[in-house]
């Protein structure tokens, strides 16, 4: 585990989220671009596996950490075992959500570590937020959320009623 060993130990909270950000970026392309890759390195023949988002933007998957408690919070274990009992849309989008509660549990792992306040956390929480999360990166829900935010922005709710902005949203969402 080359990158799961090194060091790191961001202690702000624009470092936490620059850390974030680039592990969530190494997570949504192997799950994405990288997906032949990672789905050949998932193999259920082999031990408990885990997916490892790197700061650097690279990814692993690799066996847990030996050590018990281990530095960081651990990723979902044994990704690799599902992999040929589901359809292969139906396993990203797990691995992907259990990527999603790793991501926000190594986050908050250093804000508690480093003693972020109730505003920093909050701070932390909302940067986080105001990202796609993995699952919508990885079934297109975040491309979907934006279209209709844009559409539903782009026009006018003072001059519509309640009811008819719903009737047009949910013509959108047909769509």
């Amino acid at each position: 585990m080359d990158g799961v060993d090194v060091p790191y130990n961001p202690r702000t909270v624009e470092e936490v989220f620059r850390d974030f950000k680039g592990r969530r970026a190494a997570l949504i392309k192997a799950l994405t671009i990288d997906v032949d890759e990672f789905y050949q390195q998932c193999d259920p023949e082999k031990e408990n596996l885990c997916l490892y988002g790197l700061p650097s933007e690279q990814w692993e998957v690799n066996l847990p950490a030996e050590e018990v408690p281990p530095e960081l919070p651990e990723p979902a274990l044994g990704i690799n075992f599902a992999r040929d009992g589901m359809q292969e849309k139906d396993w990203l989008s797990l691995v992907a959500v259990h990527s999603d509660a790793w991501l926000l549990s190594v986050a908050f792992y250093f804000g508690a570590r480093f003693g972020f306040d109730k505003a920093d956390r909050k701070r932390l929480f909302n940067m986080i937020n105001d990202l796609p999360t993995i699952f919508e990166a990885v079934t297109g829900l975040a491309k979907k959320q934006g279209k209709e935010k844009s559409v539903s922005n782009n026009s006018s709710t003072k001059a519509k009623s309640n009811s008819k902005m719903l009737a047009f949203e949910s013509k959108v969402k047909k769509n």
